[in-house]
């Protein structure tokens, strides 16, 4: 990876052009910086494939071990927000990866009935 970094100038190969000049992708409506992103069982060897870059085999690598943000990826790999979610969405069209949303704090139940539960639990 030596051979891509220049101490004075930073990163020789500039961020867009790991993602070919594009700025979206497909799956991009999706992946907000809390998205999570999660390895298919069934993406064995990224490596193998040829189509792939080394920023997307990292990206699979590192979910493989455990689900990652968007936000935990960009900083993993130490590129901008938006060039991790192209490189996702590549990930999500070759069907690499998949993403989920956190519940939103709207549909989590209220604190006063958790707190009901955790009351009739302990009356037990």
């Amino acid at each position: 990876m030596s051979h891509w970094f220049d101490d004075e100038a930073g990163p020789v190969v500039r961020p867009y052009a790991m993602t070919r000049g594009r700025t979206t992708s497909a799956a991009q409506h999706r992946l907000d910086l809390i998205a999570v992103v999660v390895t298919e069982q069934y993406a064995d060897d990224p490596e193998a494939d040829n189509t792939l870059s080394p920023e997307h085999v990292d990206i699979v690598e590192l979910c493989r071990d455990a689900p990652q943000s968007v936000a935990e990826l960009a900083a993993e790999l130490d590129l901008p927000i938006g060039v991790v979610r192209v490189l996702i969405g590549d990930l999500v069209d070759d069907e690499l990866v998949h993403v989920t949303r956190p519940v939103p704090p709207a549909e989590l139940p209220d604190e006063s009935i958790l707190r009901d539960v955790i009351s009739g639990l302990r009356a037990l």
